[in-house]
């Protein structure tokens, strides 16, 4: 059983920072692709971040230039640094990873529960 659980949501003023982590645990032959979602009320889960098995990365527009995804290969956990926070990323946050769990077997896509974060002064 392939487990994905974030933390390190929260609340915040505006302008502050904020690391999220999520951490992959089970029975994993790989992960490939891991990346960040985020959930606003009344409107629909949206990308933010990705990070592949290589290293590169890719952002939302919004969050470029404010955000940092990283992964730990070994701790099998991504990161996401989310710096200049504004009101408007008020969210709950989703960690999404496609995680292969037999040899032979392509990848399965996997959620994890998702994390608030509230930016309000």
């Amino acid at each position: 059983q392939v487990r994905l659980v974030e933390s390190g949501g929260g609340l915040v003023q505006p302008g502050e920072s904020l690391r999220l982590s999520c951490a992959a645990s089970g029975r994993i032959i790989s992960i490939n692709n891991m990346g960040w979602y985020r959930q606003a009320p009344g409107k629909q889960r949206e990308f933010v971040a990705l990070i592949d098995r290589g290293g590169s990365t890719n952002y939302e527009d919004s969050v470029k230039g404010r955000s940092t995804i990283s992964r730990d290969y070994v701790k099998k956990t991504v990161y996401l640094q989310m710096n200049s926070l504004k009101p408007e990323d008020t969210a709950v946050y989703y960690c999404n990873a496609d995680i292969r769990t037999g040899v032979v077997a392509p990848p399965d896509n996997y959620w994890g529960q998702g994390t608030q974060v509230t930016v309000s002064s």
